[in-house]
Order: structure tokens, then sequence, then C-alpha cells
């Protein structure tokens, strides 16, 4: 988990420092919604799969539905996948949001030039994305806890189109 984690936040890092701080207001605000929306599902896969059942998807995977194995599988590693969903994904997600609000900042700066209204709107711009994370993923955890089983059989119908084929 160590190394998957420090590969991807160097390259996210890179795009970060690179592509995003040349981004404009609009494009920022547009990457901050789909960031923010990746980390919210993202910790609603890993809080579903801390809660799945994972004697239904024994259950399932005996009756050949679809999805229902890598469903088992995710939930037997329910840990790692936790760990990745919400921390990993989730960690890079809010700091590609931090660089995405730095780039609004840094354009208001260039269109306002008194100071305190370049603070006030880098504090608000920061508490906007934190408190938007914060209630989303509130609302899908609940949503998580309760529908966990149908969740993860969905990823794994997910998951399970992208494996080749048997022959």
């Amino acid at each position: 988990m160590f190394f998957i984690a420090i590969s991807l936040s160097l390259f996210f890092g890179f795009i970060s420092q690179t592509i995003l701080s040349r981004t404009g207001i609009i494009l920022s605000i547009i990457g901050i919604v789909f960031f923010v929306t990746l980390a919210v599902l993202f910790d609603m896969i890993g809080m579903a799969v801390t809660t799945a059942e994972k004697q239904k998807f024994i259950f399932w995977k005996n009756q050949n539905i679809k999805g229902a194995g890598v469903g088992y599988y995710l939930c037997t590693n329910a840990e790692k996948v936790c760990s990745f969903c919400s921390d990993v994904i989730g960690d890079i997600c809010s700091t590609l949001c931090g660089a995405l609000g730095a780039c609004i900042v840094i354009n208001l700066n260039n269109v306002f030039y008194d100071n305190s209204l370049i603070l006030a709107s880098s504090i608000f711009i920061s508490s906007l994305i934190a408190s938007l994370t914060i209630f989303f993923k509130a609302i899908l955890k609940e949503y998580a806890i309760k529908n966990s089983n149908k969740i993860i059989l969905f990823i794994g119908r997910i998951l399970e189109s992208f494996k080749k084929n048997k022959k």
C-alpha cells in the first residue's frame, strides 16, 4: 500500500504542479467538483466493503451471479480495499482539490488586488471544499452501510467486466 500511495502521490503531485497550475477559474471549479465526487464515491466504496456480508457473496457466487466472485474477493480483502479507496484515493483527491482551490485564489489575485479580499476568498474556498466533501461523505456513508451488499456487487460487476474471458 505504501508503494501504491507514493507512486500515485508522485504522479498526481506532478500533475497538480504542472498542469493544474495553469487552469482558469471555471476549469478549477469543474476539477474540484470532479475530485470531490471521486473522493466521496471511493469513500462510499471503502465503507461498503467493510460492512458487506461475505456469506451473501459466497451464496451469490454459488448461484453464478455476475460480480459475486469479485465482490467476495473485495470482501475478503476489505481492509486493503478500504484503505486504498478511503485513504489513498481520498487523500490524493483532497490534495488535488487544494491545488485547484489555490489556482482559483491565484486567478482571483490577478483580478483583485486587495489582500484582505484574497485572504477571505482563500479561506472561503478551502472551507467550502472541505465542508462539501465532509457533507457528502457523511450522506454516502449512511447509504453505504445500508446498501453495502448491493454496492459491492455493483462494483464487482464493473470490475468483472474488465477481466479477460476464460476460454
